[in-house]
């Protein structure tokens, strides 16, 4: 029988801590979220290692040191709205919704939808509302949102997602060029978007956030 709480524990002291992400809600999250609950049963042994876990269909779980050093730079507080694209089984949006007032949680593989909703139940995240649809429309009719996360990386982030974000608000984004990945944080000041760099990160593009490349012969 493995034993998850010991090695979910050993993931906060070993890559959450020293990575500098000292908020208690993050810590509290990661240390109650049973990360084993929202991977395919194929990769329940992998739930706790240092890399990102792959779900196939070229997506990942985050690994726990870049979604959590994504949550420590968002400083999502306890009244916000979260958007949580490209979820996969829910582990961010079961992690998020122990931080926030409600997320709102978007995949487009439907084969993950039913598993997503059954780990979210399991660990009592009824403030998670889970919807399928296309990544890159993002989820308007409940917006406009606080914060918005992006479960993976991005060539560019489409203005139909920015637009769904508040005056105000932030949102995460590790954008890649070429093999090079980091997670830049954008707010919106006056309708314009400031980036500003986070730290470096690794994971596929995210389907719809590819960079449109021109047609040469």
């Amino acid at each position: 029988m493995t034993d998850f709480a010991t090695r979910r524990t050993m993931m906060v002291d070993t890559q959450i801590r020293p990575s500098d992400v000292t908020k208690f809600p993050i810590i509290e999250a990661m240390l109650a979220i049973p990360r084993e609950y929202f991977v395919p049963a194929d990769k329940e042994q992998a739930a706790y290692v240092s890399e990102n876990v792959d779900l196939g269909a070229a997506r990942v779980v985050l690994e726990p040191r870049t979604l959590a050093k994504m949550l420590d730079a968002l400083d999502i507080q306890a009244d916000e709205l979260v958007l949580d694209l490209g979820c996969g089984y829910g582990y961010s949006s079961a992690v998020i919704a122990r931080i926030a007032e409600a997320v709102v949680a978007v995949e487009e593989n439907e084969d993950w939808i039913d598993d997503a909703q059954a780990a979210l139940s399991r660990v009592g995240a009824d403030n998670v509302a889970l919807q399928a649809g296309e990544l890159a429309s993002g989820a308007a009719q409940h917006g406009p949102y606080d914060v918005i996360v992006l479960e993976g990386a991005a060539e560019h982030v489409p203005d139909a997602i920015l637009d769904q974000l508040k005056e105000g608000g932030r949102i995460a984004a590790l954008m890649v060029e070429g093999a090079l990945g980091t997670v830049k944080i954008g707010y919106k000041i006056d309708g314009a978007m400031s980036w500003r760099y986070a730290f470096n990160a690794g994971a596929p593009v995210l389907p719809g956030f590819e960079r449109h490349r021109a047609f040469t012969l």
